[in-house]
């Protein structure tokens, strides 16, 4: 996400490290930098223009401060007026009982598989959605909603197939006093803009007076799909922007110019295939991503949506008790490959760049090598010797090689858990806050 966009801005960030002082030469050289990046990345000329300005001008008008150098104090105006450009977080305005949100948007954009993220999303948060097919154009859109549906559980209404206007009548039939409370209807989706598709949109707000109208965007359609959101926009009134596949763009350019452009805020980003792929827009994190910053915050929200938490306390203990055994190991790997390696890094700061592909090899090969192992063996390495080494080795399609690199480090970490249970760890924690 964002990573070229991310590779380009630190050029200017490089440029400055190692400077005494922050001067009018030097911020120029590196505003030029940052100014040519939101250009590659298909930022619109005329908010980058605006940018830069705001940007250059902060950085000549302040001191840098004794804690930090100038690249510092450049990365700290260039985060704030990013934030500033991206707009304030808005959550969704969920009023009425039921409330009505309307999903639109052009085809390929992700509409379908948005409309049941926010449902999933909103049966977290307590709620009890009901989705409704209303989009008759595009082959297997109704089918679709209804396999993703089923995957989430919540129920989803179809009526007749064949025309919106009815099926939506049909659906605020069978909502009123069911129970559910939030109305989530997917609604036409075409390869470009028409008239009909237009009208028929116009006539769904007329009749449902939705709380919300969230218009999908492909984070990789770049400019046109700015200008397709004022078309939407002018004839819809849009309350948000639902920012899909985001996780396949390296450039950034539509979620940093889209609000500047309508008005409009972003509400949701969509950050992969999955139904829990779906994350709730904060510009500051967004911001702090775009500069290699990490986004632990959202990191953390993930592990607490998406693992078990029951799990994650009861591995937690046993660290703590060193008593970690290659069977927790096991568990932990399954773990990590549900969150997925490429997000755990992304939101790090700092984490270093990795072949993603050998990442996920050698954790696969770590998960094989334990599978092979018998019960006993994962809880007493102790006792596995050469002769079960070979076994090991055999049953896994690796080398005995690989089983004693995974046994030593293994045995690299019962020794930091022990210090650490004993205190005597062999670093410094002190100015770390938990």
């Amino acid at each position: 996400m964002f990573e070229g966009l991310r590779e380009k801005l630190s050029n200017a960030f490089r440029m400055l490290s190692g400077k005494g002082k922050i001067t009018e030469k030097n911020i120029e050289e590196a505003v030029q930098i940052v100014k040519t990046s939101l250009l590659a990345a298909d930022v619109s000329y005329k908010v980058v223009r605006e940018f830069v300005e705001n940007v250059k001008k902060r950085a000549l008008g302040e001191e840098v401060l004794k804690s930090l150098t100038p690249d510092q104090m450049f990365i700290k105006i260039v985060r704030d007026e990013l934030i500033k450009l991206l707009g304030e977080r808005e959550p969704l305005k969920l009023i009425h009982n039921p409330s009505y949100v309307m999903m639109v948007g052009l085809q390929g954009t992700g509409k379908t598989t948005s409309a049941a993220k926010i449902a999933n999303y909103l049966k977290k948060q307590g709620k009890r959605p009901i989705l409704v097919a209303a989009d008759t154009y595009r082959p297997a859109a109704i089918d679709q909603l209804e396999v993703l549906g089923k995957k989430i559980g919540v129920p989803v209404i179809t009526g007749d197939r064949k025309n919106a206007i009815r099926i939506v009548q049909e659906a605020m039939k069978q909502v009123k006093d069911s129970g559910y409370d939030v109305v989530i209807l997917d609604t036409a989706g075409r390869l470009h803009i028409d008239e009909e598709m237009m009208q028929e949109l116009e006539e769904i707000k007329r009749m449902v007076q939705p709380d919300e109208i969230l218009l999908t965007v492909d984070a990789m359609a770049g400019q046109d799909a700015v200008n397709s959101a004022k078309t939407f926009n002018e004839r819809l009134e849009v309350t948000g922007f639902v920012i899909t596949k985001l996780d396949g763009d390296s450039r950034g350019g539509v979620i940093l110019t889209i609000r500047y452009i309508t008005g409009k805020p972003v509400k949701f980003v969509g950050v992969g295939e999955k139904v829990d792929d779906f994350d709730e827009f904060y510009p500051d994190r967004i911001a702090n991503r775009i500069l290699g910053l990490g986004d632990v915050l959202s990191l953390i929200e993930r592990v607490e949506r998406e693992l078990d938490q029951e799990k994650l306390e009861k591995m937690g203990q046993k660290f703590v008790r060193a008593e970690f055994t290659l069977e927790d190991f096991r568990e932990q790997i399954k773990e990590i490959k549900k969150l997925g390696i490429d997000k755990i890094l992304e939101a790090l700061p700092g984490a270093p760049q990795v072949d993603l592909d050998t990442s996920e090899k050698e954790l696969r090969k770590i998960e094989a090598i334990i599978n092979s192992m018998t019960p006993q063996e994962r809880n007493n390495p102790e006792i596995i010797n050469a002769s079960r080494k070979r076994r090991i080795a055999a049953g896994s399609g690796t080398t005995v090689q690989d089983v004693n690199k995974l046994l030593k480090s293994y045995e690299e970490m019962k020794k930091l858990m022990k210090m650490f249970k004993k205190g005597r760890l062999p670093f410094s924690l002190k100015g770390f806050r938990f």
